[in-house]
């Protein structure tokens, strides 16, 4: 039964990915503390480690698929998260390419960008929220961020830096 509940719920949300797994990450943290199969704190962790390995944003669902059923949860994870939105996607495309430049395809691209910064701003405080125990922490991620925002780093660095911070017991 949790293998249909996982494909179930990856399926929905899936189709509310506009932009990306990490768009999603405030539903999915609903998600798993409603089924109690994850807290805040273990999320930022999955999603730490997704994030850190190569690959694809959607790694996460993957790793709460694994958290909550083993292989066979992983397996239905990222099918549910993928199968919907890749069908649409596809479908979607195609509408897209026979009306380009139209009124309707125009209109759609200016509101699903603020939708989408949105929802990854929401993520990012979501993240923050739960990651953060105390006010080094927050000073990190706030150091982080404006690094990530002036320099043209490549994130490894900042991960980099945020371990050494963490290694050496300052947080």
């Amino acid at each position: 039964m949790i293998l249909l509940t996982l494909l179930w719920e990856f399926c929905v949300l899936s189709l509310m990915a506009v932009g990306g797994a990490n768009v999603v990450l405030p539903e999915l943290q609903r998600i798993v503390e409603a089924h109690g199969w994850l807290s805040a704190a273990q999320l930022a962790e999955l999603f730490a480690i997704a994030q850190a390995a190569p690959g694809p944003n959607v790694l996460v669902v993957c790793l709460v698929g694994w958290h909550v059923a083993g292989v066979g949860g992983a397996l239905i994870s990222m099918l549910g998260i993928c199968l919907p939105s890749s069908l649409l996607s596809f479908h979607v495309s195609r509408w897209w390419a026979r009306h380009r430049g139209g009124a309707l395809t125009s209109l759609l691209s200016r509101a699903l960008l603020p939708l989408t910064v949105g929802l990854i701003a929401a993520s990012a405080c979501l993240l923050l929220q739960a990651a953060n125990r105390d006010g080094a922490g927050w000073a990190l991620s706030a150091v982080v961020a404006l690094l990530a925002w002036r320099r043209n780093w490549n994130p490894l660095w900042l991960l980099l830096l945020g371990g050494a911070v963490g290694g050496l017991g300052w947080l």
